[in-house]
C-alpha cells in the first residue's frame, strides 16, 4: 500500500517541531516569555518562515509516562488550534511547570490557548473618524 501524500496526516510535521538544542537555548536566552498557571511559553522570531513548537518538562512534573502524556496533549492542542495559521514565524517552547503533572486536559487546553493567543499579531487599529 503506498504512503499517504505528505501533509495529509494527523500528526504535527517534523518541520513544525523544534529539534536542535541550540534552538531551545536561543528561545530561553533571547526570547520573550508568557507565564501561565501550568506552563511558561517562550517565543522568539525564527528564520525558517513558519512557526515551530518545542516542549520541555523536568522530572518535577512527574515520571516519564506523565511527561510524555502531557507532551502529546500539548502537541494535540497546538495542532488543532484554529489560529495556528495566523502565527508569525516564531520558535515556541512550552516549558511545563510542576503543577501540570496533576492537571486534566481541559485545564491544560485553556491555559495553553491563553498563552498562545498572547503571541498572535494584533489587528491594526483603525483611526477613529
Amino acid at each position: 500500500m503506498p504512503d499517504p501524500p505528505r501533509g495529509t496526516g494527523e500528526r504535527l510535521p517534523p518541520e513544525e517541531r523544534l529539534r536542535r538544542r541550540a534552538d531551545y537555548l536561543r528561545c530561553y536566552r533571547t526570547g520573550r516569555r508568557r507565564h501561565g498557571a501550568l506552563a511558561i511559553l517562550y517565543f522568539v522570531p525564527n528564520h525558517v518562515g513558519h512557526p515551530r513548537l518545542g516542549i520541555t518538562a523536568s522530572r518535577k512534573v512527574g515520571g516519564a509516562v506523565v511527561r510524555q502524556r502531557l507532551k502529546r496533549r500539548i502537541r494535540e492542542i497546538y495542532r488543532r488550534w484554529k489560529d495556528r495559521a495566523n502565527l508569525p514565524a516564531l520558535d515556541l517552547v512550552v516549558h511545563l511547570k510542576p503543577e501540570a503533572g496533576g492537571t486534566d486536559f481541559p485545564a491544560m487546553r485553556e491555559d495553553l490557548l491563553r498563552l498562545l493567543g498572547g503571541v498572535l499579531p494584533r489587528p491594526a487599529q483603525r483611526p477613529a473618524s
